[in-house]
Formats: structure tokens, sequence, C-alpha cells
């Protein structure tokens, strides 16, 4: 008899253990993130985001796209939960590119995970900076994923998870999330996946984001017309996608992302002559 699990680990392409290991937690999280892409089409084309967990096998698995936190994580949570994994839905206030004097909606998700006494983080749906392994979250020490060095800080309450970008001797920790370890129940959830995809003060409303991870250190990015490969090192090559349909392309060829010919996808950031 299949597993009901089985879509999804053929999704992502994994064919280790099922055991509910630490182990098996990394190798989940590294190649979710390497596989199914970050993306807000969806709501850029006008199309409702549904958490339940028919609509995110629906999507994420069976309809080979992506989706951002909700979704990701919400379709981790479940799987970890259906491998015996303790698990909690936390929430958290997105920082990147924030001053600290700036308050973010507590719009994102992330996993708790318990391993033999030990809280563990799991974010499979932050965008380019997604960690493709699970950290620590009673360890303030540098922490290595196979792409980015990662710390989890303190103060005055509250927890950073920090990246430092840019290889060896960078010295610049830049604030991912914040976050108290208070849960996110479903109504929390679906009230914050509301504002994130239809409120107009949501940057994903008027602005394009695609994201995945890929081997070696390396992450493809897409934010309106700029793509970029960034290395582990820190160097980058970018290009400007100039027409919807380089756009398309770039989507398929890149992120694996199949939207029909002739799809057109525009916001405040994303705009064609013409």
């Amino acid at each position: 008899m299949s597993d009901p699990l089985d879509p999804y680990f053929e999704r992502i392409g994994h064919r280790g253990s099922r055991e509910p290991t630490l182990a098996t937690l990394n190798a989940i999280v590294n190649a979710h993130v390497r596989t199914i892409p970050f993306e807000n089409l969806d709501v850029l084309l006008g199309r409702p985001i549904a958490l339940d967990l028919e609509s995110l096998l629906g999507k994420l698995v069976h309809g080979h796209r992506g989706g951002y936190c909700f979704e990701h994580n919400g379709l981790l949570l479940h799987v970890l939960e259906s491998l015996g994994f303790s698990v909690q839905p936390l929430s958290a206030r997105v920082r990147l590119q924030r001053p600290r004097d700036f308050t973010p909606p507590r719009t994102h998700m992330f996993v708790r995970v318990e391993i033999e006494g030990k809280p563990w983080l799991a974010d499979v749906g932050v965008g380019g900076l997604s960690p493709t392994a699970a950290l620590r979250l009673d360890l303030e020490d540098e922490q290595s994923t196979p792409h980015e060095p990662r710390r989890i800080i303190r103060e005055d309450g509250r927890l950073f998870h920090q990246v430092r970008l840019g290889g060896q001797g960078a010295e610049q920790w830049q604030d991912v999330c914040e976050f108290t370890l208070e849960q996110m129940p479903p109504v929390d959830r679906e009230v914050a996946n509301w504002f994130t995809s239809a409120h107009p003060l949501s940057h994903f409303r008027n602005r394009l984001v695609v994201a995945r991870a890929a081997e070696h250190g390396v992450r493809h990015s897409l934010l309106n017309h700029d793509l970029t490969f960034r290395r582990a090192d820190g160097s980058a090559e970018h290009h400007r996608i100039e027409t919807p349909e380089e756009l398309l392309v770039v989507l398929d060829e890149v992120f694996e992302l199949r939207l029909p010919a002739g799809t057109r996808v525009v916001c405040e950031g994303l705009q064609w002559p013409g």
C-alpha cells in the first residue's frame, strides 16, 4: 500500500529515511527548499490563497507550483507531524532589510520541531533566504547550513533569526525574522494570510518575488524584472527581464514554474512597455 506522503517525497526527490530524526528533518528541509519555489504569482494573478491541506497538496505537490510561507510551512507542518515529529506552528515578523525601529506585521509562520528534548526551527518559506537546514532554537552560536551561516540571538525578550551573507570573512549579520515562540493557530494564519494576499499594503501585492535554492550554495531569485544568481561567496550574476514572454521562459527554465502561454503578470513593480 502506498504512503499518502509518497507524492510529496516524489515532488522534492527525497528517497531517504522517514524516521523522525534530525537527519531526516535536515534532508527534508534541504530538498524542499531546493525543489519547491517560493513565489507569489497567484496573488498577482488575482487568485485566492487557500491553506487547507487539500489545496496545499493540489498546488505545491500535484500542481508543481510554489507559494509563500503559509503554504510552504503549512505543508511542512503536516508532513512532519505525519512522520511522528513533535511540531508547533510559530508566528514571526519578517525583518529582511528592515531597520530595528520599524515594526513589520506578524505575517510569517515557521515550524518548531522537538527532537530528543531539543528545539529546532524549520522554515522553508522565507523567500530567497529560506534556510536549507534546521536551526537550534536554544543555541546563539553560529550554525552552518548547506548555504549561509545562521544564528538565533536574544535581545530584549525577543528572538532574531539572522543570516551572514558573503562567505568567509563577512562580518555583517542581517535579521531574517523576529519571534517570541508564540504559536500561530489556524485562525491566526487565516487572518495573516488574508493580509498578505489581499491587503493593499502587503508587498506581495505590488512586486513579483520568486526564489529557490540550488546546489553548491547557489540561490536563484527573481524580484520584478531582476533575475539574480547568487553564489556562496557572495558574488552574483544579474539579468534583466524585458518582456512578459521572457518572464514565462525564466519561470519555466530557472524555477520550473510553467504558466500558460500568454499569461501576463503585472504589478506596481513589474511593468511592461506598451
